[in-house]
């Protein structure tokens, strides 16, 4: 492929490859080819054009396929008009002559293309330099027209399309023969040409005057005309042509007109044009409008969904200002079509004509306008609802005079009703919370219009009013409430009004069933206000016959939307639903038969209905209830469903007695009781099934049914990857719900609500707008299928076989196309069953029932109707699938093989390959690998069948699915399949899109077969890819987007196994300019492909998607912008963040005025929200990133370096503005996510700093507006959800400790305390409008708010108490930046003292209920009836999680409160006035709180807070926040600081057990170091607590028994005299096991198990984190205090322990360190060390033999790792000589005079004085000086003895090397210290041998004279010490100093040298200082001071 990509073709390279790869080899080239021309230079090109033309002319011959032909015109073309033109002309004729050619034969056909190709692309390119031979090329292309076949046909018109495109005006000329040639093929039977001659006029009405004046009608007709009989492409193309001649009609090109002075059409004529193909379809020329009522026959729907569609793009082409102008005349031509007698022939009909003018409507309306201009189209639509309606009323008023036309009006006002009231609620669903102007103008009276169609007499009418109310509680929540309120009311007063008791009721029910979509919900009383309408309604129906029908079925749909509600409401009233259902059935058979012979013709319609409803209120419980369905629920609810099925089989014999009539409500009954059985368990209605099975069956094979009805299912039970061949893709087009009519199933797209009142509550199925149930006939069909499923799977073998060998016997009974219906219906059956088998993972049966089931499926596999042959395929993989035996399957492949090997007609070709793919599709490669050589010959050879495209498209479809299913299977058989399906791409006709997108799904599936290994480099890996990208190239070229769409998800699979292979620069801009193609499937292929190039190359994605946007400035691009940068966004980093940001601006400012540069329509409420997201993510992103973003001086250094960086911190006046804006709007969702922007803009700026104004911080300056944001969130109206998410925000920026003027901050703290007095009052006018719940929420946010402002305001105030005071002087100094704005640090604590008193009870209360909440759900009973504090009984399960949200910090704040006061408060948590009044303590309801001691109170509150506390830290879930479990810790933290919860602690031993327990499993789920931290706080307190509670018992027993303490302790401590700790009821044990567990984790080497195991090397650790070493530090000083809570004899027990982990932590943190600093965990061990042994424990007698022993050990532990070792030089010999010191000083001597244990303390000295590191030498001599002092003489003589010489020799060897740095200057005067202790504590009588010593080495350390003044600083200092030593020495031992000196005359004159010159020197200096008084210095003074 390489050897292609040249400038000229390489023919030498051509010619040596095979001729099937030869097409593939020309076709890259020309790719190549296409991408170079325009990028080469010019120069190059015009010397090479001779050679390229000549090369490119001869392709044009060599009969090239479709894609190749169309890359071959266009590089000419670009060849040309790059270069020279001489020749183009030459060329030209050379094309026209092949046009000319008479040659016919299909060899020929393709250079003929080629030819027309190129004439096409020489036009479009170069346009009017051709202008003068385009009189003979347009000719030679019109005759060529009329001779040529389909492709041919289709070829020409779209070159003519490029030649008019090309020449424009300039061909005006023709423009008439080219329109009465071309306008024929309208109504080509070739769907290819129809779309070709619309693209083509579609281009002819540019420029020809004549297409929309003279012959506009013509025009007109043609187009309905092309529509019959269409598909979906002709309806597309036809329709695009239809409406922009008629837009251009109406509004003509300026320059068009002023050529020719021609009649303008008005709008009245062009849309009575329209109308007529809307309503009369295609046949006929115009007639007047009487003749057209007379003619008969149906409208042609294809002429109606195209028409529908032409609407839209006529209102599209004109713009969303034409509609706004004209909407009224437009919406009344709408809806008048719908009125229209031609438009509702019969009622599916009329169904039909109501969707196509909805969908006109929201076509335009919703997308065309601007939120202002939909509120303004509101209101028309509303008033033409009203003018309908008082037409309805004037003639319902006149009833008497009973005209027949007065009749017709009001049926066909219903439609009319439907459609506008549809519109009507859609458009306030879109516009959600900005619709509420429209309710609060009462010139509008929306709500009051709507409403009074409630008593329209028609039943669609009234459902469709119910359904908009439906519309407006959900845009309005507030609204919901009034709402059922009024319906109520309203029923009430109307019950005497049939249409006022069902059209209230259906807008009742309605309602209820939007409250899921309402997360506020509905008031709990409305669910027993609605039960107790319907048992009026049920109870009063028999007493009015002419009401009972109404009110029974008004009844039971309230009921059954009650259910709607959920578990929570409907457990109150379940126990009077299963009475009122068991009392609509008989109770017995007896009753059942004597039933029979009563009543008439009436009562058993009110009966059928009555149960009917019955049937769908239990229906509706089971599916909304699920919790609720115990076994004896379900027990009871069977009692009435057996009843109904036994009555099915009376129901024929009552309606041969009563009439037809009954069919109706006897169906409604069947399908209520399909619908119910299909959604409980088979087995409870098993004893049934035979009855059962006899129904379902008799009513989908059609035995008592005389139409033709069929199922609507079976497009959904076969595959989805079907859709190719069902052509069900078209359920995935923007066109759908017109679609959808046109499908040849039964009423197929005819969904209304009047089929089936109960969809008006039920869940609106995903993708549909409005709910639209099937007619009945349809829908019991529907149900009796999906019943049969389910059931299938748990019948008997003998049965399945009966039931398979009745389905075959009714297929053969039936004829025509009534066989037809029987057969989809019965495969749908078998189908749903065999789906039930596979779910079920049960098998079909045995051998008779697999042979029944296979001649029944195989017998349609050859069925001409392609649906049942799909169906029949699907059937026979799902049965292969079932029976899962190899035999079987050969069985059924071996067949399929033969009978492809045989057939030749294409039906039975199509269905047996099918039959293996879907064999392959559903056993998977392994259980078919065996098939897999034959199949994949027989499909391959099938695709290559060019005769049949049909054949070609299921062979490639059955290929798609092998290769799928095969996996690495078919890595064999990966080249031929490839190379042919390059070779179908490079010659199957475009026209043939389906046989394309079978070769994308094959592309697709090959490469995902291949996988990862594209990646590689071999030849063939680079062929398969290179392969690939051809395939894909070819696809994204083709015209149908289907197929481009499947390119799209090849080049997405082939990105993500070999990234750099895909071209991403040519990739993204496409997929960028796909997100505005008008094809859903296209788009949706765009975003699933950006975004997964997004997650993985988001900067490169950005950077192209921008230049696409910098490139096209034009209307689409902006658009285009936007949606990118939704993909993008949520993936990116922060390299394009700027583009986000601009992005977001326009969105939320965009007003749309400048049209050419922005979309037309300002961004609405939900594309606003999503910017507002993108924000908040965007924020999130440079967070993670940067921290520059977040540093404003940095950002600004950084923006001046490189002006294009772009910094978040500079856009923070935005971010402020944008927040601002989005929390101040309408629209409630957009105020949200304003406040959220806010909370998150708050939380990452609060901390920067403001450069220019030290001490200040960044968002002081926006104080103003987020006071001002926040504000509009507490007024009245505001629902609980905003002001729940305002409170938080509130909280946040007054803890963020930002606000620096307490006046800003007066004000934001009003918003809380405002909230707060509301809460108290209860006035919350909100509380009635919404559930429960709802106010839950509000009251705990308020709660959780204040308290977390409380903690923010505690720890201020704990920090200025701690922090030293400031000194006054600070006034002056700080006056440049006004240091008054300084908060003072208590203001935020007086803000919040006086709420304190209120708040201290509602927290507790909050508490309490938040307790009771948590308990697990075996102790329901015990929770108080009546609800808590703030939750009702009935919302408990909603307000848990309101609570779960808000604990933690209410928790944190009482524990304060307590704290602070000290427990000293006793007064009860009361509740609120407002809601109910109850006294009672915390936690048990004692009315008279009177009896409780201020003890008891803080009891109970102690219970409540350790309770709750250890309840979370249980089994923290996580989703909890990590907020919570550290607030949670702190609170305990704190609490354990008041004495009162110490002894409460204290004396509960469990509690602290439990307590440990707890923490310890937390630290195992949760440990990241500040959690850690905070467990040692609370851990290291309750030790404390239980220390200073057994010190308490100790001393009572002590003063009031006079028992001695050591007694007392092995009594009351832990161990007791046995010294056993039980695991569970020992704290020491407890704290033991999580202490070990923390010191583990930081030090995995102290875990023996990790020491042992023959794969640890002992390495040293790491330098500590601070953290760690921190944590560590606390947890070594718990451990030591841990043996003072044991008995002697127990301390021994845990001792060991203690002690290994102590000198391990010890040996792993001693490490030497640059600073010479010891670790905190070092210093921390060796305090453990000194607690331990200086412990009372030792004076114990009890254990003294064993405590030595242990304290020999540790000692011996230490010596052993600090022995001197070259492995281990890190180690810190100072900490470790420190530890063995302690031992020395604080323990006994019999434990230290040990001489193994002597002699190795004194080897560690020893080497310690001999190290070459002055800093240990140092620490040394300060040691030994302490243990010298040490006045147990037995254990300080052994080391004078051994170590005094070596410290004498160590400071005699000075005098040779002197100190030359401070270090060993301080370790020489440490080591002079010692000698003088040694002097000290000689005997008098041997002091002058020590003095011999001492004083001859301090004078070696004098210097002369003459050396003094050049001596180093560190010797001159030496000198000075030596010499102030000397005169201090002399007068303390007078005699022996003189001794001393006498004996050595030149020691003294020596010395006299060294006084004599420093009495001179501090003389000079003296009278220096007397001189110039600011040179002295006082140390010199000082020592003259001191010797004299």
């Amino acid at each position: 492929m390489e050897l292609a990509h040249s400038l000229l073709l390489n023919e030498e390279a051509l010619a040596q490859i095979t001729e099937a790869k030869r097409p593939v080899f020309i076709f890259e080239w020309l790719r190549f080819l296409n991408k170079v021309l325009v990028a080469a230079n010019k120069v190059d090109v015009k010397e090479q054009q001779k050679k390229l033309v000549d090369q490119l002319t001869d392709l044009i011959s060599s009969s090239p396929g479709p894609p190749t032909c169309k890359l071959l015109a266009k590089n000419l073309a670009t060849l040309y008009s790059i270069g020279d033109t001489f020749t183009v002309f030459q060329t030209l004729d050379k094309c026209n002559e092949i046009v000319k050619s008479k040659d016919d034969t299909p060899a020929y056909l393709p250079t003929k293309l080629a030819a027309v190709a190129c004439i096409g692309a020489f036009y479009e390119k170069m346009g009017r330099m051709l202008g003068s031979s385009f009189p003979e090329t347009v000719s030679n292309l019109l005759k060529a027209l009329k001779s040529a076949e389909s492709q041919g046909r289709s070829e020409v018109l779209l070159s003519l399309q490029k030649v008019l495109n090309g020449l424009g005006g300039a061909a005006a000329s023709c423009h008439r023969d080219i329109y009465k040639n071309a306008r024929s093929g309208l109504t080509d039977r070739s769907m290819a040409v129809r779309c070709a001659v619309a693209k083509c006029l579609l281009e002819l009405q540019k420029e020809s005057v004549f297409m929309w004046t003279t012959e506009l009608e013509n025009l007109a007709t043609l187009c309905f005309k092309g529509l019959e009989g269409s598909n979906y492409a002709v309806r597309v193309a036809v329709s695009k042509l239809l409406g922009t001649v008629m837009a251009t009609a109406l509004t003509p090109k300026h320059a068009a007109v002023m050529r020719q002075n021609v009649k303008r059409a008005t709008l009245d004529e062009v849309l009575e044009l329209m109308a007529t193909g809307f309503l009369r379809g295609g046949s006929g020329f115009l007639r007047s409008g009487g003749e057209m009522l007379k003619g008969g026959g149906s409208v042609n729907r294809e002429v109606r969904v195209g028409v529908t569609q032409a609407y839209v793009v006529f209102v599209t082409t004109l713009r969303g200002q034409w509609l706004e102008r004209n909407f009224a005349i437009f919406l009344t031509h709408v809806l008048e079509l719908v009125s229209h007698p031609r438009a509702t022939q019969s009622h599916v009909e009329a169904v039909y004509s109501r969707r196509c003018v909805s969908f006109i409507l929201r076509a335009t309306v919703g997308s065309l306008l601007g939120e202002k201009a939909q509120i303004a189209a509101a209101k028309e639509i509303c008033q033409a609802i009203a003018k309908q309606m008082k037409a309805v009323e004037s003639v319902m008023n006149d009833a008497n005079n009973d005209n027949k036309s007065g009749a017709a009006d009001v049926s066909a006002s219903q439609h009319v009703m439907v459609c506008a009231l549809q519109e009507l609620g859609s458009l306030v669903q879109s516009l959600s919370a900005t619709a509420s102007p429209l309710l609060q103008e009462p010139s509008i009276g929306l709500l009051e219009t709507v409403t009074s169609v409630l008593l329209h007499p028609s039943m669609a009418a009234r459902l469709g009013a119910a359904w908009c109310l439906r519309c407006v509680a959900v845009a309005l929540p507030y609204q919901l409430t009034p709402l059922v309120d009024r319906c109520a009311e309203c029923i009430n007063n109307l019950k005497t009004s049939p249409e006022a008791v069902t059209g209230y009721s259906f807008a009742m029910a309605a309602l209820l069933g939007s409250v899921h979509q309402c997360p506020l919900g509905i008031s709990h009383s409305k669910g027993k206000m609605v039960v107790s309408i319907a048992e009026d309604l049920l109870r009063t129906a028999s007493q009015n016959s002419r009401l009972s029908l109404q009110r029974t079925q008004a009844g039971w749909l309230l009921l059954g939307a009650l259910m709607s509600l959920g578990p929570s409401v409907v457990r109150y009233h379940l126990p009077k639903m299963l009475l009122l259902w068991r009392n609509v059935f008989p109770r017995s058979l007896k009753e059942l038969e004597a039933e029979k012979a009563r009543g008439d013709s009436f009562t058993w319609q009110v009966t059928l209905e009555g149960r009917a409803g019955a049937l769908c209120a239990m229906r509706s419980f089971v599916a909304h209830c699920p919790e609720l369905l115990t076994d004896d629920v379900i027990r009871r609810i069977m009692t009435p469903i057996e009843c109904a099925m036994l009555m099915l089989s009376h129901i024929p014999s009552v309606i041969k007695a009563y009439g037809a009539q009954l069919k109706a409500s006897a169906a409604m009954v069947r399908l209520r009781l399909y619908d119910i059985l299909a959604l409980l368990p088979p087995k409870t209605y098993e004893g049934s099934f035979n009855a059962l099975l006899r129904e379902l069956v008799a009513e989908f094979t059609l035995t008592d049914n005389s139409s033709n009805t069929t199922t609507s299912l079976l497009r959904s039970l076969c595959h989805y990857d079907d859709s190719v061949l069902l052509g069900s893709w078209l359920q995935e087009t923007d066109h759908k719900s017109i679609e959808d009519q046109l499908q040849p199933n039964s009423a197929s797209g005819s969904g209304a609500l009047e089929h089936d009142p109960s969809s008006i509550y039920l869940r609106i199925p995903v993708g549909e707008a409005v709910p639209g149930p099937l007619p009945l006939g349809v829908s019991v069909i529907d149900a009796s299928v999906a019943l049969f499923g389910v059931v299938f799977p748990h019948v008997s073998f003998k049965h399945r076989l009966q039931m398979l060998d009745h389905f075959a016997e009714c297929i053969k009974q039936a004829k025509g196309v009534r066989q037809q219906a029987v057969q989809i219906n019965i495969f749908t059956a078998v189908l749903s069953a065999l789906k039930g088998l596979a779910e079920n993972k049960s098998t079909l049966g045995p051998d008779e029932v697999r042979k029944s089931a296979l001649a029944l499926v195989m017998g349609v596999l050859d069925n001409p109707n392609p649906i049942l042959r799909c169906a029949a395929g699907e059937a026979l993989g799902r049965m292969a699938q079932v029976v899962g035996e190899a035999t079987f399957i050969a069985r059924m492949a071996q067949h399929s093989f033969d009978k492809l090997k045989s057939a030749r007609d294409v039906v039975s070709r199509t269905g047996h390959s099918l039959a293996l793919g879907c064999l392959h599709r559903y056993v998977g490669g392994i259980g078919s690998g065996q098939h897999l050589k034959t199949s994949v010959s027989i499909l391959l050879a099938l695709a290559q069948d060019g005769t049949s495209p049909e054949v070609q498209t299921w062979a490639l479809h059955s290929l798609a699915l092998i290769v799928d299913s095969s996996g690495p299977m078919y890595r064999g058989y990966v080249e031929p399949t490839l190379s042919l399906v390059l070779t179908l791409l490079l010659t199957v006709p475009p026209s043939h899109t389906e046989v394309h997108q079978c070769l994308g799904r094959c592309l697709g599936a090959l490469i995902t077969t291949v996988g990862p290994e594209l990646q590689g480099n071999g030849a063939s890996t680079s062929t398969i890819r290179s392969s690939c990208l051809v395939g894909c190239a070819i696809m994204q070229d083709h015209s149908d987007s289907l197929a481009q769409a499947a390119a799209i998800s090849c080049l997405q699979q082939l990105h993500m196994f070999a990234p750099r292979h895909v071209n991403l620069s040519s990739l993204v801009p496409s997929l960028c300019v796909h997100l505005c193609s008008s094809h859903l499937l296209l788009r949706r292929a765009a975003v699933a492909c950006l975004r997964q190039l997004a997650q993985r190359e988001a900067t490169e994605v950005c950077a192209y998607a921008m230049t696409l946007s910098q490139s096209t400035r034009s209307k689409e691009s902006s658009g285009i912008d936007a949606g990118a940068v939704g993909q993008l966004e949520a993936t990116r980093d922060e390299d394009g963040e700027k583009k986000d940001e601009m992005d977001d601006e326009i969105m939320f400012t965009g007003t749309g005025d400048d049209e050419k540069s922005k979309p037309c329509v300002a961004p609405r409420w939900a594309t606003r929200v999503f910017a507002s997201e993108c924000l908040c993510r965007i924020i999130l992103l440079c967070e993670n990133t940067d921290d520059t973003h977040f540093d404003l001086a940095k950002a600004r250094a950084m923006k001046q370096k490189n002006p294009k960086c772009d910094l978040l911190v500079l856009h923070l006046s935005d971010l402020i503005r944008m927040a601002f804006m989005a929390a101040t709007d309408h629209s409630n969702q957009l105020r949200m996510a304003g406040l959220q922007a806010l909370e998150d803009i708050i939380k990452e700026f609060a901390s920067v700093p403001e450069p220019e104004f030290p001490g200040h911080v960044i968002l002081e300056q926006y104080q103003a507006n987020v006071g001002a944001a926040l504000r509009p969130a507490f007024s009245q109206d505001t629902p609980s959800d905003i002001t729940a998410k305002a409170c938080q925000v509130c909280s946040t920026w007054i803890g963020s400790g930002v606000v620096s003027d307490l006046n800003d901050l007066r004000r934001v703290h009003n918003l809380l305390v405002s909230s707060l007095d509301k809460m108290q009052s209860g006035k919350g006018s909100l509380s009635q409008l919404y559930s429960e719940s709802a106010s839950t929420m509000e009251k705990l946010a308020v709660l959780k708010a204040w308290a977390e402002v409380y903690i923010v305001a505690m720890k201020t105030q704990k920090e200025a108490e701690t922090k030293p005071v400031k000194p006054v002087k600070s006034k002056e100094d700080d006056d440049d930046f006004g240091a008054v704005d300084e908060l003072p640090p208590d203001s935020l604590i007086t803000l919040v003292q006086p709420e304190l008193p209120i708040l201290s009870r509602l927290w507790l209360a909050a508490l309490k209920d938040y307790a009771l909440l948590t308990l697990p759900s075996e102790f329901a009973s015990q929770l108080p009836s009546e609800g808590g504090a703030f939750y009702t009984p009935e919302t408990i399960d909603s307000a848990r999680l309101h609570y779960r949200t808000s604990w933690a910090p209410i928790l944190h704040a009482v524990v304060l409160w307590l704290n602070s006061t000290g427990f000293t408060i006793a007064y009860e948590p009361a509740v609120p006035s407002g809601q109910k009044n109850q006294t009672g303590t915390i936690l048990n309801q004692t009315s008279g709180s009177s009896t409780k001691t201020l003890q008891e109170i803080n009891t109970d509150r102690l219970h409540l807070i350790f309770g709750i506390s250890i309840e979370f830290l249980c089994s923290p879930r996580p989703e909890n926040p990590l907020e919570h479990v550290t607030s949670c810790l702190k609170a305990l933290s704190t609490l354990l600081d008041s004495p009162c919860a110490i002894a409460y602690i204290g004396e509960d031993r469990m509690l602290m057990v439990e307590l440990f327990n707890v923490l310890h499993r937390l630290l195992l789920t949760c440990g990241p170091p500040s959690v850690q931290r905070q467990v040692t706080m609370v851990v290291q307190q309750t030790i404390r607590a239980a220390q200073d509670h057994l010190q308490g018992l100790v001393k009572k027993a002590h003063e009031e028994d006079d028992v001695a303490e050591e007694d007392s302790l092995t009594a009351l401590g832990e161990g007791g005299k046995s010294g056993g700790l039980i695991p569970g009821r020992s704290i020491v044990f407890a704290a033991l096991e999580l202490l070990m567990f923390i010191l583990v984790r930081h030090l995995p080497q102290l875990n023996p198990k990790v020491t042992d195991s023959p794969s640890h090397f002992l390495q040293k650790t790491s330098p500590f984190a601070e953290e760690s070493a921190q944590l560590v530090a606390v947890t070594v000083s718990i451990l030591a205090d841990l043996p003072s809570l044991c008995s002697p004899t127990g301390s021994m027990t845990v001792l060991p322990t203690i002690l290994y982990l102590i000198t391990g932590v010890l040996r792993e943190t001693a490490v030497k360190s640059t600073d010479n600093l010891m670790t905190l965990p070092a210093s921390a061990a060796l305090q453990g060390i000194k607690t331990i042994i200086t412990s009372p424990l030792a004076k114990s007698d009890q254990i003294h033999k064993q405590w030595k022993n242990l304290i020999c050990s540790s000692l011996a532990s230490i010596l052993e790792y600090s022995k001197p070792d070259e492995s281990t030089s890190s180690t810190d010999e100072v900490s470790m000589l420190t530890a063995i010191a302690l031992f020395l000083l604080s323990a006994s001597n019999e434990v230290v005079g040990i001489s193994s244990l002597q002699n190795g303390c004194i080897e560690r000295f020893r080497s310690a004085l001999n190290s070459s590191d002055p800093w240990v030498q140092q620490r040394c001599y300060q040691l030994l000086l302490s243990v010298f002092q040490q006045p147990d003489r037995a254990l300080s003589t052994p080391y004078i003895h051994a170590l005094a010489p070596l410290v004498v020799e160590k400071l005699k060897a000075v005098e040779n090397q002197k100190p030359i740095n401070n270090a060993e200057l301080q370790a020489v005067q440490e080591g002079i210290k010692v000698l003088e202790i040694l002097v000290n504590l000689g005997e008098e009588q041997n002091r002058p041998q020590l003095l011999v010593l001492l004083v001859p080495t301090l004078i070696s350390y004098l210097l002369s004279e003459q050396t003094y003044s050049s001596a180093p600083t560190a010797s001159k200092s030496l000198h000075e010490l030596a010499l102030h030593d000397l005169m201090r020495i002399g007068p303390l031992y007078p005699s022996a100093f003189k001794a001393v000196m006498g004996a050595v005359p030149e020691l003294k004159s020596k010395l006299e040298a060294a006084i004599r010159a420093s009495q001179a020197s501090s003389q000079a200096k003296a009278a220096a200082q007397q001189v110039k008084p600011a040179l002295q210095t006082a140390p010199t003074i000082k020592l003259k001071t001191s010797f004299f």
